[in-house]
C-alpha cells in the first residue's frame, strides 16, 4: 500500500508535541510492516539541513530520508515557514496561520503528483493538514491521478481546531457555498477541522474510549453533533509507545537494568531515585512518581486539593515537570512542609524522567481527560504501576489486573485510590502479579500500525 503521511510536525525534524511523536513513529512502524511510505512536512526554520542531510528537489522542496527508506519531503516558503515557532511565539498564534497550513495543504498535493507518488491513503494529523480531504473532494474532484486516493483524519486533541474569521474563507479558493453550517461554518468562523472531518473517508483519534468521549457535549469542543453524523466512521486507535526509546533491559538512563525474569534490578533503581531525589531509603514506603505537565487538565486541581492528606500518608513523591504557576507555588509550599515527602523538580529532565518511570513504584495520572496518554503505557512498561482517572486512553489501558482506575473526578475519590494502592503494596504476592501484569503489556508501534493498516482497507472501500 502506498501511504503519505502529513503532519505539521514529525519527530526527529520539529516538535511541539505528541502529535510529533506519533507521526515520526507511525511510518517506521508501517515501513516494518512492509508498505510504501513517504511523509510530507513544511519546511520550518529550526529544521536543521545539514545535521539532516536535506537537499534540494526543486525550487519549493526540500528532501530527506527517515527509517530505512522513508522519503520525507518538506515544503518550503520563505514568508510563511521561515520563522520562530511553528505555529506561534510569544505573543500567539500566528496571524496568518489560515495562509499557512492552507498553502501547506494545498502543495502536498501537488507535490505527490510531481513525484509520481499515486497514494492508496493520505493519512492526515489534526486541523493543520484538514483541508487535504476538502480539497480533494472539491479543487481536485475531477483529477485522475487521485481517483483510488482515501484520506484518514486523527484527531490528537479535538480541543484544537484551527479557527478563523469568516471573511477570510476567500483565501482557501473553495465556493462559498461550503462556508455555511453544513459545511466549515462554525459559528461565523471558518473551523479547518469541521472540515477535515465533513470530508475525510475516515476519521479517527488516538484511543477507543477517547473517540466515544470527542462524541459527547462534554469532550466534543462543539464538534460532537458533526462526529455524530459520522460516527460509523469515526474509530480510535491506540498510540504506540517506541520500545527502542522506553526500554527498563537497556536504559541507559537507569542504574540498572531489568526484566520480567530478572526484578532485582528495579529495586536498584527506586535506591538510586531515592538518593538522586534526597528522599529517606526506605524499602517499605511507596515512591509515587509524577511526570507531568502541571495543569488542572493533568489533574492537578484535584491532586492540590487533597496534597495536604496525601502527604501524611506513609508515601514517598518524585514529581517532574512544569506548568501553571499556581500549582508550581501549591506543590513548593507542600514540598518546604514535607522535605523528606516530596522531591518536586520544576523543570524538564528526560533522564530523571527515565529514572522516575523506573523506580517509583507507583505513577500518578489522574488527568481529567486524556485522549491517548503516553504516561502510562511508560509507566507500564517499567512495572510501575499506574494510578489513573478513567478517561480516554487511561480508560483503554489501566484496569484492576495491571494498575488503579478511580471514576469520579473528585479529590476525594483520588485519595481513597491511593489508599486502595497503598494497602495492595504491602501484599507482596499482589502486588508482584500487578507488576507482571503491567510488564506483560504490549503497547508497542508494532501492534498500532497493524491496526492502523486494517483501518486503511477500509477507507480503500469508501
Amino acid at each position: 500500500m502506498k501511504i503519505a503521511m502529513c503532519s505539521s510536525e514529525v519527530v526527529p525534524f520539529a516538535k511541539t508535541g505528541g502529535l510529533a511523536d506519533v507521526a515520526g513513529a507511525l511510518p517506521l512502524a508501517l515501513e516494518k510492516e512492509g508498505q510504501e511510505v513517504i511523509i510530507i512536512m513544511p519546511r520550518y526554520k529550526a529544521i536543521d539541513t545539514a545535521k539532516f542531510k536535506l537537499r534540494k528537489l526543486n525550487s519549493g522542496v526540500l528532501t530527506g530520508l527517515a527509517g530505512k527508506n522513508i522519503r520525507v519531503y518538506f515544503i518550503e516558503n520563505e514568508e510563511y515557514f521561515n520563522r520562530d515557532g511553528l505555529y506561534g511565539d510569544k505573543k500567539g498564534d500566528h496571524p496568518d496561520n489560515l495562509d499557512r497550513f492552507s498553502f501547506y495543504c494545498r502543495k502536498s498535493l501537488d507535490l505527490l503528483q510531481e513525484i509520481g507518488f499515486k497514494p492508496d491513503i493520505i493519512h492526515c494529523h489534526d486541523w493543520q493538514s484538514s483541508l487535504i480531504p476538502v480539497f480533494l473532494k472539491t479543487v481536485y474532484s475531477r483529477d485522475p491521478f487521485y481517483k483510488k486516493t482515501r484520506t484518514v483524519l486523527t484527531i490528537h486533541n479535538i480541543g484544537y481546531q484551527g479557527l478563523f474569521p469568516g471573511e477570510e474563507f476567500p483565501k482557501l479558493g473553495l465556493d462559498r457555498s461550503l462556508f455555511n453550517m453544513e459545511g466549515l461554518e462554525f459559528y461565523g468562523k471558518i473551523n479547518i477541522l469541521k472540515g477535515g472531518i465533513l470530508f475525510a473517508d475516515i476519521i479517527n483519534t488516538v484511543s477507543p474510549t477517547y473517540a466515544r468521549e470527542i462524541q459527547t457535549e462534554e469532550f466534543g469542543f462543539g464538534l460532537e453533533g458533526v462526529l455524530n453524523k459520522r460516527k460509523d466512521s469515526v474509530f480510535g486507535i491506540l498510540n504506540g509507545l517506541d520500545y527502542d526509546i522506553w526500554n527498563p533491559q537497556n536504559d541507559k538512563f537507569v542504574a540498572r537494568n531489568f526484566s520480567i525474569t530478572d526484578l532485582a534490578g528495579k529495586a536498584k533503581d527506586k535506591e538510586d531515585l531515592q538518593a538522586l531525589c534526597k528522599l529517606p531509603l526506605k524499602k517499605g514506603v511507596p515512591l509515587i512518581g509524577i511526570v507531568s505537565r502541571l495543569a488542572e487538565q493533568k489533574g492537578l486541581d484535584i491532586l492540590a486539593e487533597g496534597i495536604d492528606e496525601i502527604c501524611n500518608l506513609d508515601i514517598q513523591l518524585g514529581i517532574l515537570g512544569t506548568g501553571d504557576l499556581k500549582y508550581h507555588q501549591v506543590l513548593q509550599e507542600m514540598a518546604a512542609k514535607y522535605p523528606k515527602v516530596i522531591s518536586l523538580n520544576l523543570k524538564f529532565d528526560d533522564p530523571l524522567a527515565h529514572k522516575i518511570y523506573a523506580g517509583s513504584d507507583i505513577f500518578l495520572m489522574p488527568s481529567r481527560y486524556e485522549p491517548c496518554g503516553l504516561g502510562q503505557l511508560i509507566s507500564l512498561r517499567y512495572g510501575t504501576i499506574p494510578l489513573v482517572f478513567k478517561t480516554g486512553g487511561l480508560a483503554d489501558t489501566v484496569n484492576s489486573e495491571n494498575g488503579f482506575v478511580f471514576a469520579c473526578y473528585s479529590k476525594t475519590d483520588l485519595v481513597k485510590t491511593i489508599k486502595k494502592a497503598l494497602s495492595a503494596f504491602k501484599a507482596k504476592t499482589k502486588w508482584d502479579a500487578l507488576v507482571k501484569n503491567a510488564l506483560k503489556g504490549n503497547f508497542s508501534w508494532d501492534a498500532s500500525a497493524v491496526k492502523y493498516l486494517e483501518l486503511y482497507a477500509k477507507a480503500k472501500k469508501k
